[in-house]
């Protein structure tokens, strides 16, 4: 069981980035819920956003609303997200994260809730 994230670049401010998190020796759909969290230097491991498998339904923390889509690619067990109009404030690790249990899509955003990660990609926002 692996996941492994990669699309993580230097980038200016507004622009974009697709980051990749390719999965193996499991589908994505054998777990309830995958997701993207991030972690800056010195602050808490937050939820970015994230996806249920039975019912696709998407989860987006507020700051990100509106620039990030989570998305998935069954046929090639990989789950994404684009990231667009980027801030410096975006500047982490991102990591992506599955878990197997119906209590994580009730807290879809909480990291804790999410069993199996990645060893995450970095992206960085600045001119």
């Amino acid at each position: 069981v692996a996941l492994v994230e990669s699309g993580g670049d230097l980038v200016q401010p507004g622009g974009s980035l697709r980051l990749s998190c390719a999965a193996s020796g499991f589908t994505l759909d054998d777990f309830t819920i995958v997701a993207w969290f991030r972690q800056a230097p010195g602050k808490e491991r937050e939820g970015v956003s994230s996806s249920t498998s039975n019912n696709g339904a998407t989860y987006y923390t507020d700051s990100v609303k509106g620039r990030f889509t989570i998305s998935r690619d069954n046929a090639k067990n990989t789950l994404y997200l684009q990231m667009n109009s980027l801030k410096p404030e975006d500047t982490a690790v991102y990591y992506c994260a599955a878990a197997k249990t119906v209590m994580a899509t009730m807290y879809p955003l909480d990291p804790t809730s999410y069993t199996d990660w990645g060893q995450g990609t970095q992206v960085t926002v600045s001119s």
